[in-house]
């Protein structure tokens, strides 16, 4: 038995005798929905617009993720393996080493991560990971530098909607607002504390 196995096998047990899950709850949507925000002709710029101003990266398209990724020199990184082709076809990733098998025993040499994301919500600059979709959760959480790949159709106006669409029985959704970031500690904001430091978007 592994560890998770150990430690979520008394909830599942405890689970196993209810008929049916509690409803998730209903909310107006105006409830929940920032309309504080200037006006875009798209989705992907509303989007781009938000996770910029949380200190996240906005990129259009693979080879502009390979170009970012040579500038900034890093080498190592994992990459899904159901990416693993187009990544390939884009041809700007030939000088990166690329692993499709994540190593837990060295995940110190990773350098970026690059992973599919479920979806992603424009309001907010919000990407969406969860398990079914990320082949490896600690490639998108333990590089320094994590490029989450969105495909357009699944670029979300709000919150609620984004809800709606991506929810479902998935033990693990994860919402990411750019970098990893805590002020916990006098107040004084510090990035990539809890996963990458840098917190790229990149549509593809």
């Amino acid at each position: 038995m592994t560890a998770r196995d150990w430690i979520y096998s008394p909830i599942d047990e405890a689970l196993a005798g209810v008929a049916e899950r509690t409803p998730y709850p209903e909310w107006a949507d105006e409830l929940a929905v920032c309309r504080n925000h200037p006006e875009f002709p798209t989705l992907w710029e509303l989007f781009s617009y938000k996770l910029s101003q949380v200190n996240g990266t906005p990129l259009e398209g693979l080879p502009a993720l390979g170009d970012y990724l040579c500038r900034e020199g890093l080498k190592i990184g994992y990459c899904d393996p159901h990416l693993i082709d187009a990544v390939n076809a884009s041809g700007a990733f030939r000088d990166l080493d690329i692993r499709t098998e994540y190593d837990r025993a060295n995940f110190e040499a990773y350098e970026f991560g690059v992973t599919r994301a479920t979806g992603a919500v424009a309001e907010t600059g919000t990407i969406i990971l969860n398990d079914r979709d990320t082949a490896a959760r600690l490639g998108a959480l333990t590089p320094w530098v994590h490029a989450a790949i969105l495909s357009p159709d699944r670029l979300w106006p709000d919150l609620p909607t984004a809800l709606r669409e991506s929810l479902d029985d998935d033990p693990s959704v994860i919402l990411a607002t750019g970098p990893s970031k805590t002020a916990d500690v006098e107040g004084i904001l510090i990035e990539g504390v809890h996963g990458p430091g840098v917190q790229i978007a990149c549509l593809a």
